[in-house]
This record gives structure tokens, sequence and C-alpha cells, in this order.
């Protein structure tokens, strides 16, 4: 199974690097880069998992019930995608519940950041899907994290997907920074050995952010706007032609845990 995942969330990557941007560009550069990917999966057919900040979801929310009514699954990204507080986790997950009368039971950190697993489990999530199981320095060093899936108490852990040899991370950036072709090699290595392949974008890869203001590094912006829509169709439209079935995380865990 293919689990293609997003984290739909306000576009604030600007100002990890001094960049400036409003707040009202924040949202609608990420709408625009949500409505691209999912006319991409109705194109395709293909199911996902959206991990939305309740902040994007109160100002998407045609949106987000469009993706809820094209099939696909809704979870949490927390309240906002640069503040945190424990608290969060039950607020994120019962607000999104509380706007869209969708059952939630997902949820992924913002920058893949940190958790503790007790409080994530007392906030009523079965999975979580917060471990790039990398290293990436300055980001992550989850090498000694279980490359796979795997339970803690009640709570399935989903690792973001690694090639088998190396631990080469399959992320948004090296789907942007590979050539497509080896970046396919890799996604093919990894489901002939795990089964499954677990991977996750942002909408506004999918937007063009290729702004001076932004001061964004080029390794960020590379094959992002146009050029990622067409990467991405292609992407997708190669696995469909290898027969992979595309579900959501909730699909997921049911058949691994049946």
């Amino acid at each position: 199974m293919v689990l293609l995942s997003f984290d739909i969330e306000e576009f604030d990557m600007p100002f990890e690097y001094q960049g400036k941007i409003s707040f009202e560009d924040q949202i609608s550069i990420s709408q625009i880069g949500l409505e691209r990917i999912l006319n991409i999966l109705k194109k395709h057919n293909a199911k996902a998992s959206f991990f939305s900040t309740v902040v994007f979801a109160e100002n998407s929310k045609s949106l987000v019930q469009r993706l809820l009514n094209e099939g696909h699954e809704l979870a949490s990204h927390t309240w906002f995608h640069s503040e945190f507080e424990v608290q969060h986790l039950k607020e994120s997950r019962e607000r999104l519940q509380e706007l869209f009368s969708t059952k939630v039971t997902g949820l992924r950190m913002p920058r893949m950041m940190a958790v503790d697993k007790k409080e994530v489990e007392k906030a009523g999530y079965s999975y979580n899907s917060s471990v790039n199981p990398t290293f990436l320095p300055g980001r992550y060093n989850n090498l000694k994290v279980s490359r796979t899936y795997f339970k803690e108490e009640t709570v399935t852990q989903i690792p973001a997907s690694v090639s088998p040899n190396f631990r080469i991370p399959l992320f948004w950036l090296s789907f942007h920074n590979f050539p497509l072709s080896f970046y396919k090699k890799l996604a093919l290595d990894t489901l002939k050995k795990d089964h499954y392949l677990n991977i996750y974008f942002h909408p506004w890869e999918f937007a063009e952010i290729k702004n001076p203001e932004f001061k964004l590094p080029g390794f960020t912006v590379k094959n992002t706007g146009n050029e990622m829509v067409e990467r991405f169709d292609n992407f997708v439209g190669w696995l469909k032609s290898k027969n992979y079935k595309f579900g959501t995380f909730q699909e997921f865990q049911k058949q691994i845990e049946s």
C-alpha cells in the first residue's frame, strides 16, 4: 500500500530563514497548493491522508470538506504550525472533529517534532506518524528508531519511509532534489522490502513560492510550483501503472492490525 500524506498548514517556512510573509499569503499559498493536490489525486483515483493544523482548517473549510467528500482522511497537525503546547494534542483533534464531523485518529507533529508518547495516547490518538527514522544534520537523529511501523502501548507508530539501505529519507526534500528516476528506484526498493510506502508533502510545494521576500534557500524551492505538479502527477501515475494500491492511514492501520 502507498500512503501519500500531506501536512496542510499555514505556510510559515519563510520565518525560519528571516523572510517576510503575511498571514493571508500563508493561507492562500497553501490553499492553492491543496487544490492542485486534490485535482491530481482525483485524476488518478488515489486516496491520501491530510494532517491539518486547526488554523489552516478554520480558514479553509470548503477545501477540507472537499477532501473528505472525495474519500481522503483528515488527521491532526496540532493547532498551530509554529507554536505548541501539550493541550493542543487533544484540543486540535476535538476541534477538527467538531468542524467537519469526521473521526480524527491520527497525529503528525509539525516539523516531525518529538512528542511524549503518553500524551499522544491520553489525547485519544490511535496512530502517530511523527518520526523520520533517519539522520539529517540539525533536524533528526533517529537512526535507532525502527524503519517500519511498531506499537507503543495503544498507539501505532508509523515512521516516514526511508530506503532499506543507508536509510535515505524519502520525504519531500528528496523528492524535489533527487532525479525523479533515482527517487522512483528508492521508492520501489522500499515497497519491495516493507510492502508499504509512507511519504509526505506540503501543499505550498505545489504553489509558486520563489519569492525573494521569503528568503528560502534553493534546495527548498527546487522543482516547486508547476514543476512539482508535473513531477507528482508523473510519480502517482507511475505507481498506478505498477498496480500499487493507495490508502489512508486509517485503512493501513486496520489492515496491519487485523
